[in-house]
């Protein structure tokens, strides 16, 4: 069923955007095409690529500023209509073509030092731009763990009954600034909407698995403060939110996507270190709280993930013990303060 590990990024990233029969199914259920506004980024690509797999007879648009060269292209060559866009000017979003599906996947995350002000205005002005803009289409909007409070792993983790938390920091803050922006605009104008805070989402190139794996193989001390996470292969997380379009709701209303595991950090340090044959280092201890969340709801509505944890953890110590390319985007999960 799945691949024993991948040969390259092709490899990768053919396995991670092909279309679960449930994805399919879903997309034949809906009316109209599908825009993704943000498609650039690093989930973009492929979940833009499974739309157009499982719903080849849908019109897909990608939109971005398209700054990352050959990006386009790229997404052509699979039948994806690209459009460049700065979400920001209200005149080029009313521009763009109204289909009745859109997910939007653009913000600015950690990135933001000295650039405050666009930090808030990706995440807040830039949606409600969107949001008036797309009155008439169906809307989910991605969104993020880090607006919730911290919790003791062993309570099962914080549900979407929990509401956002104010924490130090922008980020979080400005993406809570975001989910009640296109609240706000469902409620007024009737847009039926998800919002879809998703967790530590697995790719072999980046996330926390690849951090920790990196971490044993070169030496470096496992941070165990933050000793537990939610994580979820990128491709059924993509999966996921493809579906949430057919459970849109006015209001626009959270749900937490992940697996339903809980992770122990220094568990999967250890079975890296015995695929490697590296004894981990560890550095400090567990702390009583962890930025942990409650994924039943998607299981109820969705089924759980398909790649359990154990798939995921071989394939990226193959990878990261083969040297094959990663980015440099850290998760940052080991960060406590809310300052990233």
């Amino acid at each position: 069923m799945f691949p024993e590990v991948f040969r390259d990024t092709d490899h990768l990233e053919d396995f991670m955007s092909m279309p679960t029969l449930a994805v399919v199914e879903d997309l034949a259920s809906l009316d109209g095409d599908v825009a993704v506004l943000g498609v650039g980024g690093k989930v973009g690509v492929c979940l833009a690529r499974m739309i157009k797999r499982a719903a080849p007879d849908k019109r897909v648009i990608g939109v971005s500023r398209f700054s990352e060269e050959g990006l386009e292209a790229h997404l052509q060559a699979w039948g994806i209509e690209t459009i460049r866009c700065d979400l920001l000017d209200e005149a080029a979003v009313n521009a763009l073509p109204k289909v009745a599906n859109v997910i939007y996947m653009a913000g600015m995350k950690f990135d933001y030092k000295g650039r405050e002000d666009l930090l808030w205005a990706m995440n807040t002005i830039a949606p409600g731009i969107v949001a008036k803009s797309f009155a008439g289409s169906r809307i989910v909007a991605f969104s993020t763990i880090h607006v919730y409070p911290w919790s003791n792993p062993l309570h099962g983790g914080t549900g979407e009954d929990t509401p956002p938390f104010a924490r130090p920091g922008e980020y979080a803050n400005s993406v809570v600034g975001r989910e009640r922006t296109f609240q706000y605009y469902s409620r007024r104008l009737g847009t039926p909407g998800r919002i879809a805070r998703l967790v530590y989402a697995i790719d072999m190139r980046y996330g926390v698995l690849q951090e920790i794996a990196s971490w044993v193989l070169s030496g470096t001390p496992v941070p165990l403060a933050t000793g537990h996470v939610n994580i979820i292969w990128q491709g059924d997380a993509t999966a996921q939110i493809i579906r949430l379009l057919r459970h849109c709701e006015v209001p626009s209303s959270p749900i937490n996507i992940g697996g339903p595991e809980t992770v122990s950090v220094r568990r999967v340090a250890q079975i890296f270190g015995e695929i490697f044959g590296i004894a981990p280092v560890f550095e400090g201890e567990e702390k009583s709280d962890c930025l942990l969340v409650d994924c039943a709801a998607a299981a109820d509505l969705l089924g759980n993930p398909v790649v359990p944890v154990r798939t995921q953890v071989r394939w990226v110590a193959d990878w990261v013990k083969s040297g094959k390319p990663v980015y440099d985007k850290p998760s940052k999960f080991q960060v406590r303060s809310g300052v990233f």
